[in-house]
């Protein structure tokens, strides 16, 4: 084997939530060189996606093949042999109807060496979300899943009759476009015209649909309500329980599609409360931080560190990048005698994973709040030490003027562009709800990465008025929470999506 060859993943993506993606999934998407990825890959996956990752887009829908299966298994054996790491991300399981072993035939033919990072199913998983159990006792004790897929022109080769006769749940993939002709198999070969039958479009997702019928009625239905791929469609008795098992749908945010912006390198604490109550997250990482090179200002600020009387933090960001040249500088951590403190409880959650509790964290996430309650709390004449963005809040500065500040810019924000998920189509085809912001940066970077985007289709709730005043300059329809919490802004998405 060379000593420059690669390695090639198969790594399944699951459903479409982003939650339903697997641990393993997204730490070797973390580590890929190249990602060769499909159509029916979630937006929410393809969101993790490593910008300095290269990107091959092989997508596959029916009649609509971007590049032949063929072709996609030349480009991982030669991306593979050229050194790379190759993550091939296929919707769903790579081994269930993903032609995940005809592309390891050809690996394996030349030596490459490869993993299988199995998904979830959307013949399970989706049936789920809808509230169907594939399997229930008083129903059915078998499950056959199936593909729908048939070429043009072309007669099923599938024995309905062997089918039928298993009184099994029956779960037909890629097969919406075929759906008369499978309904009409099924009754051909003898199954009950009033037997339960579903079909189920971009389950998982927000954009999730839900069709329950009967086996002579379901094509017709189906028709009816215009439900297009992708969908699945489940044949038994188990459908007749979705109605009353749905719970999806039910969840405060359940249909609802939300973006977040956030800086690239932190896990946003305001998508995980979005999704906790049903909503899609596409988390956009419009920003990313990137430490000043040989910071004189912040060489000096180490020199004595220990004089400083308070240390105040604006952003989790400048939390990690202080600690972090404190270790590349060998300055050790017990010179800091001060307190601290933190704008915002995610800046305070920052500090605690360094080892220090915050002894001030204003009401109100502002700089101009931050700054206030710092002047009635420190001792006259404090030494302040503020290591943040170089582009910092004036008025936290203007607030402390009597106090001796050393305001050191440890780090720029930069506004990144790309990504594999098209914003522009999905606000133009109304897939999106609203956009959280929870900066004026985020808000400029936002508009950045999205230059073809119409701004004034763009619905923004915004935590803070100077975060709107943003939003609202560059055209955007605005939303505003009560407080400068992202309980708040989480209160205020919830409330609108509720009375829309």
């Amino acid at each position: 084997m060379s000593e420059t060859m690669g390695k090639v993943w198969l790594v399944g993506a699951g459903p479409g939530d982003a939650g339903l993606f697997t641990r393993k999934g997204y730490e070797v998407l973390q580590q890929a060189d190249v990602v060769v990825y499909d159509a029916l890959v979630g937006d929410g996956v393809l969101s993790c996606v490593p910008r300095d990752a290269r990107t091959i887009d092989v997508g596959k829908r029916a009649a609509n093949h971007t590049m032949r299966q063929e072709q996609i298994s030349q480009v991982l054996l030669d991306e593979a042999l050229a050194g790379n790491k190759v993550v091939r991300l296929k919707g769903g399981d790579p081994f269930l109807f993903g032609r995940g072993g005809e592309e390891l035939e050809l690996l394996a033919e030349h030596g490459v060496p490869y993993e299988v990072v199995p998904g979830i199913t959307s013949a399970i998983a989706v049936p789920a979300y809808n509230g169907i159990p594939v399997t229930h006792r008083d129903f059915t004790s078998s499950l056959h899943i199936i593909t729908g897929h048939k070429r043009a022109g072309a007669d099923y080769d599938i024995d309905f009759e062997a089918l039928v006769r298993t009184k099994g749940t029956l779960v037909f993939l890629m097969g919406v476009r075929s759906l008369p002709d499978i309904m009409a198999g099924l009754l051909d070969a003898g199954m009950s015209a009033d037997t339960p039958a579903a079909v189920l479009q971009e389950g998982t997702t927000a954009g999730q649909r839900r069709v329950v019928a009967t086996v002579g009625t379901l094509a017709d239905e189906a028709d009816k309500a215009k439900i297009v791929a992708p969908a699945i469609i489940v044949v038994g008795g188990v459908s007749a329980l979705a109605d009353q098992f749905a719970w999806y749908e039910k969840l405060p945010l359940g249909g609802c599609k939300v973006v977040v912006t956030r800086p690239a390198d932190l896990v946003s604490t305001m998508s995980d409360r979005l999704r906790a109550l049903g909503a899609e997250v596409l988390e956009m990482p419009a920003i990313a931080t990137v430490p000043i090179a040989d910071n004189e200002p912040l060489a000096r600020a180490f020199e004595h560190i220990e004089r400083y009387d308070w240390l105040v933090f604006t952003s989790p960001s400048g939390v990690r990048i202080f600690f972090d040249e404190m270790v590349d500088a060998a300055v050790d951590c017990r010179l800091l005698k001060g307190k601290f403190a933190a704008l915002g409880q995610g800046t305070a959650s920052e500090l605690r994973k360094h080892g220090f509790i915050a002894d001030l964290v204003p009401s109100v996430a502002t700089g101009e709040a931050l700054g206030a309650a710092l002047a009635e709390t420190a001792e006259p004449g404090s030494r302040i030490l503020i290591p943040r963005a170089r582009i910092g809040n004036r008025e936290l500065v203007e607030a402390l003027a009597s106090f001796e500040v050393d305001d050191v810019p440890t780090y720029d924000t930069v506004p990144l562009t790309g990504g594999l998920v098209d914003f522009t189509a999905q606000f133009e085809q109304g897939r999106i709800f609203c956009v959280a912001f929870t900066s004026s940066s985020g808000v400029r970077a936002f508009a950045k990465a999205n230059p073809d985007l119409d701004l004034t289709s763009v619905q923004a709730a915004c935590i803070g008025e100077k975060t709107r005043a943003t939003a609202e300059s560059l055209g955007m329809s605005t939303w505003m929470s009560e407080t400068a919490t992202m309980d708040s802004l989480t209160e205020l998405i919830v409330s609108q999506f509720a009375a829309r």
